[in-house]
């Protein structure tokens, strides 16, 4: 028998229904009241939040780097300008596969692997998010024009016109103002990211950058809105940077180009002071180079000739360059033995063209083998005769020794606002101990008092020790700047003492002294003397590069010219009243008198001479005025 039929249930089914309905529909209420509250959460509550998101998307600040201050010489001759240059630049992050943007910028402009290897060095380098990097300076018009072209192909790369460093005197002052160049990871973690925000290039060496902060200036900005590509539609708010200070230096343009035709060529350096303010008239270190490519970027192999050349371009030899003094220390040496007391201006030393210790037969040579004599302490400069200086410096010592000469500067710096400055060395007993753990002997008292041994100073501690001269002992420390943005240099706060002496008097003997260095009969120089207008006081010095063994003599034939002596000559002048103060010294020249002195004299006349060769009234004495005044 078959099942029964179950009849249906509309009343239930009515049920189900309202109750899917009614869940569907709270359920719906509910997920719509969720919406409404989110909507409202986002609008309402965070609607500051999302608002200045939005407007950060749309809004960027961008920095506005300062134009770098002007650096001009004396005279306002510009030494070191600013000109406007196309860049190419490239921002990584909206670049993609940068490096294969950068292929691609190699192969639009025709470039070498160099170029791309220095390209992708300077992207590597420190730098902030989204900050353009500038890759290649100074574009051609035909460059820009491929860049344009291709620019579908360069996503992230643009061309800015900015200001970059030019020096237009190029190599003649390379060594003194310096150059600037990109700034790398370690000089980025010390500066200042906010000022130095935008800005790609520091002072690298000398002037521009011992005065890096007063020339940099400070910072400006932008606020510029955007579309979704990074492209400026108008700027909203901007504050103009700050420009750095313009430097005047101490330096002459003429005098400089004097320093450098005197030197022709030769291996060497000049440095040229004026005594009664410190102020540095010339320095000179040649051979010398182009700043200009260290501004751009210098290509690897351009540099590596400059770093691997044998005459060393790049190397300041004017405060770097360290040599023993020779002779040129005598009229120190004199000043010391009569502070002292151990000389008188009418001492006498027996010279028979060598001197011995007591109960020593090593015989210290004379440059002159044959001797001259009984020799006063006048004679004993003039003649630059080392027996004399070997006997007062026995009768010194070395602890005095080394007291006197540390007050004229030697062993230590003596610049005001030179950075690559080095100290150079003046021995001690303490020194030599410290050093190779032996006790000082007489004998090495002898060869440093005429400027030999360990005793090593550059150019311009002579060119101190010698302004010192003129001066009788007032302390002003050589210094570049004249002014920076108006108003007078950095002042040194610790001025070294200035040389008191016992009697103001000592100084006139060893004045004299290098006065007849130049006009006395029997001066080492007088051929130089000879043929100045004015009263020159000088020393002449000559430093071994090699030693010669006892007994030998230095036959120039046998030696290679790099193995050669170095030529020396301090003077200032006029003698009456200094004016400047010069040193001089040629890398194997060999001799000071012959080679060096000239070369001094005529940086000088350069300085004192006006047009026709004769003194310029403001350096003539009054006897000297009165003759000129009667002149026909």
């Amino acid at each position: 028998m078959p099942p029964p039929i179950r009849l249906k249930d509309h009343e239930r089914d009515a049920r189900l229904i309202r109750a899917r309905v009614l869940f569907g529909g709270a359920a719906l209420v509910l997920l719509t009241m969720l919406l409404m509250f989110r909507m409202y959460y986002l609008q309402v509550v965070q609607f500051e939040h999302h608002s200045t998101l939005a407007e950060n998307n749309r809004i960027h600040v961008q920095s506005l780097p300062p134009t770098r201050g002007m650096i001009y010489d004396r005279n306002g001759v510009v030494i070191a300008d600013n000109r406007a240059s196309f860049s190419l630049t490239l921002t990584r992050e909206r670049a993609g596969d940068w490096e294969q943007v950068l292929d691609s910028i190699v192969e639009i402009l025709e470039l070498d692997n160099d170029s791309r290897e220095l390209f992708e060095k300077r992207i590597r380098q420190g730098r902030r998010p989204f900050e353009p990097v500038p890759v290649m300076f100074e574009l051609s018009e035909e460059q820009i024009a491929r860049i344009a072209i291709n620019q579908f192909r360069l996503p992230g790369v643009e061309v800015s016109a900015s200001l970059v460093r030019y020096y237009p005197q190029q190599e003649h002052f390379a060594h003194s103002v310096g150059y600037v160049g990109r700034i790398n990871e370690t000089e980025l973690k010390n500066l200042d990211p906010v000022n130095y925000s935008g800005t790609h290039h520091i002072g690298k060496t000398g002037i521009e950058r011992f005065y890096e902060e007063q020339l940099h200036g400070q910072v400006g900005y932008e606020e510029v809105e955007t579309n979704a590509r990074g492209r400026v539609l108008r700027v909203l708010n901007r504050v103009e940077p700050v420009s750095g200070q313009d430097i005047y230096l101490t330096l002459d343009s003429n005098l400089q180009e004097a320093a450098e035709l005197a030197l022709d060529g030769r291996r060497g350096a000049i440095v040229a002071l004026d005594p009664n303010n410190g102020e540095v008239l010339a320095m000179v270190s040649q051979p010398s180079f182009d700043p200009n490519p260290f501004v751009t970027g210098i290509s690897f192999k351009a540099y590596g000739e400059l770093r691997d050349s044998l005459d060393q371009p790049l190397f300041n030899r004017v405060l770097r360059g360290l040599y023993p003094p020779g002779s040129t220390i005598k009229p120190m040496m004199a000043v010391a033995g009569l502070d002292a007391g151990v000389i008188t201006p009418k001492s006498r030393v027996f010279d028979p063209g060598f001197y011995q210790l007591p109960n020593n037969k090593h015989k210290y040579r004379n440059w002159n083998r044959y001797g001259d004599g009984w020799v006063e302490l006048d004679l004993a400069i003039a003649r630059s005769n080392d027996t004399y200086f070997y006997d007062l410096a026995h009768k010194l010592g070395i602890d005095r020794m080394h007291d006197y000469m540390s007050r004229f500067g030697f062993g230590q710096r003596v610049a005001l606002d030179m950075f690559e400055e080095t100290a150079g060395l003046m021995p001690s007993r303490d020194w030599k101990r410290n050093r190779y753990r032996q006790p000082w002997y007489p004998g090495e008292t002898l060869i440093l008092g005429i400027g030999q041994g360990y005793m090593q100073t550059t150019p311009l501690q002579l060119a101190q020790a010698t302004a010192l001269m003129a001066s009788k002992g007032k302390w002003i420390r050589p210094h570049l700047a004249r002014s920076v943005g108006g108003l007078q240099p950095i002042v040194d706060a610790q001025e070294p003492p200035d040389i008191v002496l016992r009697d103001e008097k000592f100084w006139e003997p060893a004045r004299l002294g290098m006065e007849n260095v130049l006009h006395g009969a029997r001066g080492t120089a007088r051929k130089v003397g000879d043929t100045a207008q004015y009263r020159i006081a000088g020393k002449s010095g000559t430093a071994q590069v090699v030693a010669i063994k006892q007994g030998e003599r230095y036959d120039r034939d046998k030696v290679q010219e790099r193995h050669r002596d170095h030529a020396l000559f301090i003077a200032y002048a006029p003698a009456e009243n200094p004016a400047i103060a010069v040193a001089v010294m040629i890398e194997n020249g060999e001799s000071g008198s012959g080679v060096a002195a000239p070369i001094a004299k005529q940086v000088l006349d350069a300085w004192l001479l006006d047009e026709d060769g004769e003194l310029k009234v403001q350096y003539q004495t009054e006897a000297q005025r009165e003759i000129s005044e009667v002149r026909p």
